[in-house]
């Protein structure tokens, strides 16, 4: 079973730079496509970012550009660096793996002046 721990969220002013790490326990992460999720208050999770096995990347439209996703098989780590955030950014941001039902605790992003 794989485990998830998001961590680097925090209180950022518009235009400034985050960036989110999700360490995931358990073995032969490497074959699986990761991703980001966000969830502000009122509204459904919605996808961020996710990236393959073979690094490949999409985004949601409303990041592209902004943030990017990336991931480090051998420490089983995954990142995005959110740059340029606005109001609309702050939200509880989620790992997750694709195809599993396995999903972090979330860290709070709160873009505000």
């Amino acid at each position: 079973q794989v485990q998830l721990v998001e961590s680097g969220g925090g209180l950022v002013q518009p235009g400034g730079s985050l960036r989110l790490s999700c360490a995931a326990s358990g073995n032969m992460f490497y074959i699986y496509t990761m991703a980001w999720y966000r969830q502000a208050p009122g509204n459904q999770r919605e996808l961020v970012a996710h990236i393959s096995s073979g690094e490949r990347t999409n985004y949601a439209d409303s990041v592209k550009g902004r943030f990017t996703i990336s991931r480090d098989n051998a420490k089983n780590m995954v990142y995005l660096q959110m740059n340029s955030l606005k109001f609309e950014d702050t939200a509880v941001y989620y790992c997750t793996v694709v195809g599993l039902n396995a999903w972090g605790q979330g860290t709070q992003v709160t873009v505000s002046s």
